[in-house]
């Protein structure tokens, strides 16, 4: 049987497929290429005028980012909801976990809003709470627990940063690991970085001279992470096997080529990259500084940028005066982040705009308060 994404959208809104098959379709949504999508957003967008705030992740679409009131990364978008207090609807065009997080640091009477609530993370979900929680018990069993700080990439579940509070680590983006990995060290003598494999050691060896063999790389798959007490008791740097699905894909080869292919490249590139990549790269840096670094650089530079697909092809088009490339040959977007599409942007506003609140995002109360308290440390750092 085939979905067309208007019935897929049917399935989104919790209705019943099989009823709708077969009826009128009046007053569905069409397909994204539709040019009216784009007058059905501006025209509820303009019913919810001030109590509407729409935040758009520098991963989207072109179609969702025409409309976002400020585009960022994830905590940059956390923060703008937070302080944006007279908006009662925040509209967050990202994925789950960056609602969340909005969600954590908004007053009570706003309401996050994740147009589909598909957008996920496949990095936020290679560490749950059960699998950390059993980590930390072994890290207590074998007498190590009490000198180590969570450190928790931003890229996670509330209920990831919900433990680090709990245990008195912090928060951290792509741009501030390297404070936030100093101020841990301060702390204690190892830290548990969480879930992002690849951010962890780069910081760790790259910024702060921590030597690889440092780092060691818990599996939660295996017992006891798969490592030896001794490998544990030795370790600075015990890192969470999680990755960025589309960071990881960038090789060595990628760089090599790229730099063969167009004399006098710059690669700069995501410190979710692998180890190799980065070491092979000329400039390393987050989303921000990727978007500042570029734009910023010399009429007729050129640059192999290693992030995702939609942001470096907008990159591009800004910078005209400059070659810019994808640093891989082959197509890769953040499929999950790619979720949040015009239809899924125009059902929810439009719902909102006639009373009826959808995929609002509401985190525990627990959670949000030990979420809470790792995410201020972040902030004062």
């Amino acid at each position: 049987m085939t979905i067309s994404l208007q019935e897929l959208l049917i399935l989104g809104q919790g209705r019943d497929l099989a009823s709708e098959r077969g009826v009128s379709c009046s007053g569905e949504l069409p397909a994204a290429s539709d040019p009216e999508l784009s007058a059905r957003a501006k025209a509820a967008r303009e019913v919810l005028g001030k109590r509407a705030l729409i935040l758009g992740h520098h991963y989207q679409r072109d179609e969702v980012i025409q409309f976002a009131d400020i585009t960022g990364d994830s905590f940059k978008l956390a923060q703008a909801a937070a302080e944006q207090n007279e908006a009662e609807f925040i509209f967050f065009c990202g994925v789950h976990f960056m609602a969340e997080s909005a969600d954590i640091l908004t007053s009570p009477h706003q309401k996050v809003i994740l147009p589909d609530l598909a957008a996920g993370c496949s990095m936020a979900d290679m560490a749950t709470a059960q699998q950390v929680e059993s980590c930390w018990k072994e890290l207590e069993r074998i007498g190590v627990a009490s000198t180590t700080i969570p450190v928790t990439y931003m890229n996670s579940s509330a209920a990831i940063k919900s433990f680090t509070g709990e245990h008195g680590g912090t928060i951290c983006t792509s741009s501030n690991a390297q404070k936030s990995l100093e101020w841990a060290l301060s702390k204690g003598s190892k830290v548990l970085f969480l879930p992002d494999q690849h951010l962890g050691r780069n910081t760790a060896v790259l910024s702060l001279g921590i030597s690889l063999d440092q780092c060691v790389v818990w599996n939660p798959w295996k017992p006891m992470g798969g490592l030896t007490e001794a490998q544990i008791k030795d370790a600075t740097m015990i890192l969470w096997r999680g990755h960025c699905s589309v960071h990881g894909r960038f090789t060595r080869d990628n760089v090599t080529e790229i730099r063969a292919r167009i004399p006098g490249v710059q690669v700069i590139v995501h410190p979710e990259c692998t180890h190799d990549v980065v070491t092979a790269a000329d400039v390393i840096g987050s989303t921000e500084k990727i978007i500042q670094t570029v734009s910023n650089s010399a009429p007729g530079s050129k640059w192999a940028v290693g992030t995702e697909l939609n942001l470096v092809a907008r990159l591009a088009a800004q910078n005209p005066d400059k070659e810019i490339v994808f640093l891989d040959k082959t197509v890769c977007y953040c499929s999950t982040m790619n979720r949040i599409d015009l239809p899924h942007l125009v059902w929810s506003l439009e719902s909102v705009a006639n009373g009826h609140l959808v995929n609002h995002i509401q985190v525990d109360e627990r959670v949000a308060h030990y979420s809470k308290l790792a995410l201020q440390q972040m902030l004062a750092l």
